[in-house]
């Protein structure tokens, strides 16, 4: 593997570095979990389009530059420095969006594609339910055929973005009396609607970044329908492969928090206890880097990443757990309240649990990977 870029990708970098440090927003924008900061999210997210920035590495027909997966690794390594707003669209941009492009048909592309970066459209995911978490194959929401539409009962949780949200990605049982991973169908459906009932989930802090969603007797048409009916297993998989692996959580961000940790350390006298777990996550995250280069690489000879996206979900959720626990280890001992860590730290004990529980990937690793007998 070459670490050196090209002249092309460094110019890249510079463009994109002095674009942001002129158009980052200025006092940061308010919560995405707030109706005002999620209309401010949605401005931003027009912005980015209109400025070609909203989805580099996307052809240009749908929105984007046509640049490769590395140029928008080096994006996304300078829009964490830049400290810009987080994307209120990452579900529809970084997990629907390819899924689209691996499985959608020309017509759903076309309709959803653009629409999705110019941040038109803004997407959850529809996926756990009450008994169905980290166990997808559990899931009970039920998806009827009737004519050229499906008629949908059942119950979504824990949907991010979903109280504002326009549209939602949703994996239905639509084979009745089918078990586990068979008779599932991946589902496009608008959030607005009859038999369609959204409910705020409130967080600690009272916002609302979740939903639940009830559905009784909703009509979809099977023109929304993702893939093949009763394939919505091996759709869900791929669209699991970027949500664990590089797309939702690229190295730049931990680059970022990295060298903010350094900084608080340097700025808290640099205690000599904690020394080692500041290094300590200054490797980690360079580690990450490359390995997610080295993934990119791969990807770009036309290589498929499979279960061993498990192992880098690990990874990256425990580091962030690391760097955000030493961070407020940093300001207990300097009596420093501070919401820029306070905030990130409590999300990041949530890595462990969305995108499957950490517990759940390590079978994975186990039985797929390792080849280990199931327990």
């Amino acid at each position: 593997m070459d670490l050196r870029f090209t002249p092309a990708q460094d110019a890249l970098r510079g463009e994109a570095r002095a674009w942001l440090e002129a158009n980052v927003p200025q006092p940061p924008l308010p919560s995405m979990d707030t109706a005002d900061g999620f209309e401010s999210h949605r401005k931003w997210e027009r912005t980015l389009f209109e400025a070609g920035w909203g989805v580099v590495s996307w052809p240009p027909a749908f929105g984007g530059r046509g640049l490769g997966i590395i140029d928008w690794l080096i994006f996304e390594e300078e829009y964490y420095r830049a400290r810009a707003p987080g994307r209120v669209n990452q579900n529809g941009l970084f997990l629907l969006g390819p899924t689209l492009m691996s499985h959608g048909t020309d017509e759903q592309k076309q309709r959803f594609l653009p629409a999705m970066a110019r941040g038109d459209q803004i997407w959850c995911q529809g996926w756990s339910e009450p008994n169905a978490g980290s166990d997808m194959a559990a899931i009970r929401t039920k998806a009827t055929l009737g004519g050229d539409h499906w008629v949908i009962d059942g119950q979504k949780t824990w949907c991010s973005r979903g109280v504002w949200a326009d549209w939602m990605f949703g994996l239905f049982r639509t084979e009745a009396g089918s078990e586990r991973h068979r008779g599932l169908t991946m589902i496009l459906l608008p959030m607005k609607g009859d038999g369609i009932d959204v409910r705020p989930i409130a967080q600690m802090d009272s916002e609302t970044g979740f939903a639940e969603v009830f559905f009784d007797g909703a009509r979809v048409p099977v023109s929304n329908t993702l893939g093949e009916p009763g394939a919505g297993w091996n759709v869900a998989m791929t669209t699991a492969g970027f949500e664990r692996g590089l797309l939702l959580r690229p190295p730049g961000r931990f680059l970022a928090t990295a060298s903010r940790l350094n900084e608080l350390f340097a700025a808290c006298g640099s205690p000599s206890d904690l020394r080692q777990d500041v290094a300590r996550a200054s490797m980690a995250a360079r580690m990450y880097r490359l390995y997610v280069f080295w993934t990119a690489a791969r990807l770009q000879r036309g290589e498929v990443i499979g279960p061993e996206s498990s192992v880098n979900k690990i990874f990256w959720s425990e580091m962030d757990i690391h760097m955000h626990s030493t961070a407020l280890r940093l300001l207990g001992l300097s009596g420093v309240a501070d919401d820029e860590w306070v905030d990130p730290f409590y999300f990041s004990m949530a890595g462990p649990i969305y995108a499957g529980t950490n517990e759940i990937q390590r079978n994975i690793i186990g039985e797929r990977v390792l080849g280990l007998p199931r327990g």
